[in-house]
């Protein structure tokens, strides 16, 4: 099992993390429309990460806890062979921002907030398929 902290969760909860990632995947979408990079950049981080717990969940009935985001990626990783290693990356690439657009002064530009809003979208939208092919 990947390093770092894991709960069992009922695989039919995947639904809920995938509600809660299209959730934040379409205010980050709103966000970008109406200019408010910061806010959406982070809603895009949020998405990723949500879609993330919904995969593994609905794949391997466990989601990461682990304060460290990237160990969700680490989990995505093992658990979603082969595909799950460039959703990995592209989760890691939005975590490396969210420090920065979180709790420091400089401001997300419109590049990458739209960068990022593109890659939560494309992580969103490959959980969405992962449930559905489950059946959940």
């Amino acid at each position: 099992m990947a390093k770092g902290k894991t709960t069992q969760v009922r695989r039919g909860e995947a639904k809920l993390y995938l509600e809660k990632a299209v959730q934040f995947i379409e205010q980050a979408r709103s966000g970008l429309d109406a200019g408010r990079n910061d806010a959406a950049l982070l809603d895009a981080i949020h998405a990723a990460i949500s879609a993330t717990d919904a995969a593994t969940i609905a794949l391997a009935g466990v989601r990461s806890t682990d304060p460290d985001h990237r160990r969700a990626a680490d989990l995505l990783e093992e658990v979603a062979v082969p595909e799950g290693r460039e959703r990995a990356r592209q989760l890691r690439a939005l975590l490396t921002r969210k420090n920065t657009v979180e709790y420091e002064s400089r401001k997300a530009s419109v590049r990458d907030a739209r960068d990022g809003v593109e890659r939560s979208g494309r992580i969103v939208d490959w959980a969405t398929e992962v449930l559905a092919k489950a059946r959940i």
